[in-house]
């Protein structure tokens, strides 16, 4: 019985003594930047590290590959119009959406065609106002 007790006791004083130097371990990875940001999020590895000019150059390499392999996916155009279709109708059912992309479009429109008008009315007034000048002298 004393040889479980002893073999008991050292698994409570080895759990313990692991709990204690794994949350201490954590907190060290923590507070000091390792493995996780001082937010709680994980820090980017791997892939997502990277800036975004070598992820292009990989991703492309991939696409390049899966040509020449023969297995890349290439639309149609009649594929992209069936895209494209479902895409609106997609877009189209938030009703309140579409009014909100309407009304932009109108305000736009409506802003440039003042712009537009002004634009006209005071190259028209500026160059009445240098003929005028050209006749006096």
């Amino acid at each position: 019985m004393a040889t479980s007790k002893d073999s008991g006791g050292n698994k409570s004083a080895t759990s313990g003594g692991n709990k204690a130097s794994t949350s201490a371990g954590n907190k060290g990875t923590t507070s000091g930047g390792g493995a996780q940001k001082s937010g709680g999020a994980p820090a980017k590895r791997g892939f997502a590290a990277m800036d975004q000019n070598q992820q292009r150059e990989i991703a492309s390499k991939g696409g390049q590959a899966a040509h020449q392999k023969g297995t890349a996916h290439e639309f149609d155009s009649e594929e992209a119009r069936r895209a494209g279709q479902k895409g609106g109708e997609a877009v189209s059912r938030d009703r309140e959406h579409m009014a909100d992309i309407g009304r932009k479009g109108g305000e736009s429109r409506q802003s440039a065609n003042r712009a537009a008008a002004a634009g006209t009315a005071a190259a028209a007034a500026a160059s009445k106002g240098s003929r005028q000048g050209s006749k006096e002298e």
